[in-house]
């Protein structure tokens, strides 16, 4: 008996479950969920945000951050699930609890941070103009009167709109629900040019070489993107960054990039 008794001491301190020594089930001591007892993670994104999250030629959610927070669940011994929402709303569906998390591209500002909590930033960028190709746009003076694009509710909408100057000097600014469809109205020539996210520009453009060219001009500041989480969660995000952290010193977060951009480009 006192070697049972002994037995059962040393398994709690593991805080590993043992039917014979009865009690609830404990978390594992090398889980890294705490906030509550590792539930699902629901993910709101945009899926139409290549390379960041969108969907596949079978209908599938993937992403480079999709990767990336796949690999956060398995770390944290959690499911999580891919919940696409109207982006322009997704301030909304964190605060209502309808997703956990904001994991899709998503620049940290100054007016986010007063909705939500970020992680640490990950990857940088910028927003850049894109047209098609051979266009004679070479400079940001060469879009007075010219019809420009750019998704509802992103950072190159935000910077347009700050910049009042540069927006009046704009035949029309046109928001679209998503960069496919700007890029789309620009090989159409329905638009002339897009200011947008350089990586999810760059990527489109690798996809389709003769139709679109960049032009490296910087639209606004350049920003940094993080995950963006319910302001009274912190405890969600602290787990987050944690094996965020692992994995950056691991390289997997390399490995995830390299996938994706062909290089490292994370932070």
């Amino acid at each position: 008996m006192k070697k049972f008794i002994m037995v059962c001491l040393s398994a709690l301190t593991a805080a590993v479950f043992l039917t014979g020594c009865g009690g609830e089930q404990q978390p594992s001591a090398s889980s890294s969920s705490g906030s509550d007892k590792g539930g699902k993670i629901v993910v709101g994104l945009d899926d139409n945000y290549p390379p960041m999250g969108f969907r596949d030629e079978n209908n599938e959610i993937t992403g480079f951050d999709v990767d990336l927070a796949k690999e956060a669940a398995v770390r944290l011994k959690r499911d999580v699930e891919f919940k696409p929402i109207d982006w322009s709303s997704k301030e909304a569906e964190l605060k209502s609890g309808r997703v956990d998390v904001l994991w899709n591209g998503l620049d940290i500002t100054e007016d986010r941070k007063k909705n939500m909590l970020f992680s640490n930033p990950y990857m940088d960028n910028k927003q850049i103009i894109f047209v098609a190709k051979d266009s004679p746009i070479k400079a940001l003076d060469d879009l007075k009167g010219k019809t420009v694009g750019t998704q509802s509710g992103s950072t190159g909408e935000e910077n347009i709109n700050k910049d009042q100057t540069l927006k009046d000097s704009f035949k029309e600014v046109k928001a679209y629900p998503d960069y496919i469809a700007a890029f789309m109205d620009l090989e159409n020539g329905r638009i002339d040019a897009i200011v947008g996210d350089e990586i999810t520009g760059r990527y489109y453009m690798s996809k389709h070489p003769d139709k679109f060219e960049a032009r490296d001009l910087a639209v606004g500041d350049v920003t940094s993107f993080g995950i963006g989480f319910a302001k009274d969660n912190t405890a969600l995000r602290d787990e987050v960054q944690k094996v965020m952290d692992e994995m950056k010193a691991d390289s997997t977060m390399a490995k995830i990039s390299q996938k994706w951009f062909g290089k490292d480009i994370t932070k």
